[in-house]
């Protein structure tokens, strides 16, 4: 039973932000690095791939919507509408292993957290990892996309929409780590650490220019360099993307708290 969980998410294929995530010494000598989707959808999806797996019986990976679609696109699938670029790059640079892996992570994942009780990591919501909540999210759409959550399960941790927080619902945890590959309004690289003591939202400190600089320098997809100043050099800010993601959250459709 694991007395120390590291979280991370959405990292989308951004090998150095990884490594500087997992170099962390809170994350080094975590108990079980949860990654909660969004593996490798980015710049350097093989490299980071081959990093997650090393970490052995440590990782735990949990299927995101954007690694659905990479194990789709590789297969020789239809695209969703709207598949960015990278992705469709990403997907031919992936071997059959690692397309296999990434065809066998599991959604939602249950650990139990010693003193803490049961844990809950999905993508999107505990039902489907394309689904979109957010902290200011009503409160009638939070009942109805963890209706079906065991009473057991104490907190839920999600990813997804990169962009860290924490928040209580009924008395239950809802907490989403951030990206580290492309945060959103973040200073620096999100993640967080679970204890019996409680949740704690933490970020690394990044220089974002030599971050970009890195991905350009070892990526071969050919629009890197604009990607990198779109979503590591200058990434979008919260309430960019809050209001971008807003629609998708029910509240245009007359919910009610």
């Amino acid at each position: 039973m694991p007395q120390r969980i590291a979280v991370l998410s959405d990292v989308h294929g951004v090998l150095p932000a990884l490594e500087a995530v997992l170099a962390e010494p809170d994350v080094a000598g975590a108990d079980v690095v949860v990654v909660t989707g969004d593996l490798a959808a980015g710049p350097q999806p093989a490299q980071v791939l081959d990093r997650l797996a090393a970490l052995g019986d440590r990782g735990l990976l949990v299927r995101g919507n954007a690694d659905r679609d990479l194990v789709t696109i590789a297969g020789g699938g239809e695209p969703p509408e709207g598949t960015p670029p990278v992705d469709l790059w990403a997907a031919a640079q992936l071997s059959d292993s690692h397309v296999a892996t990434l065809a066998a992570l599991p959604h939602p994942v249950v650990l139990t957290l010693d003193g803490a009780g049961d844990v809950l990591f999905c993508h999107g919501t505990p039902r489907d990892d394309n689904e979109v909540v957010l902290v200011d999210t009503r409160l009638s759409r939070w009942h109805e996309v963890l209706a079906d959550v065991p009473a057991s399960v104490r907190t839920v941790v999600c990813g997804h929409t990169h962009m860290p927080f924490a928040r209580l619902l009924d008395r239950r945890w809802v907490v989403n780590s951030g990206s580290v590959g492309m945060p959103y309004g973040s200073t620096g690289l999100p993640w967080a650490l679970l204890t019996a003591a409680g949740i704690q939202l933490r970020t690394t400190p990044v220089d974002a220019d030599a971050l970009a600089d890195a991905v350009v320098a070892a990526s071969s997809f050919p629009d890197v360099a604009e990607w990198a100043d779109t979503y590591v050099r200058r990434p979008l800010g919260d309430t960019v993307a809050v209001t971008a993601f807003a629609p998708r959250d029910g509240r245009d459709a007359g919910w009610d708290d």
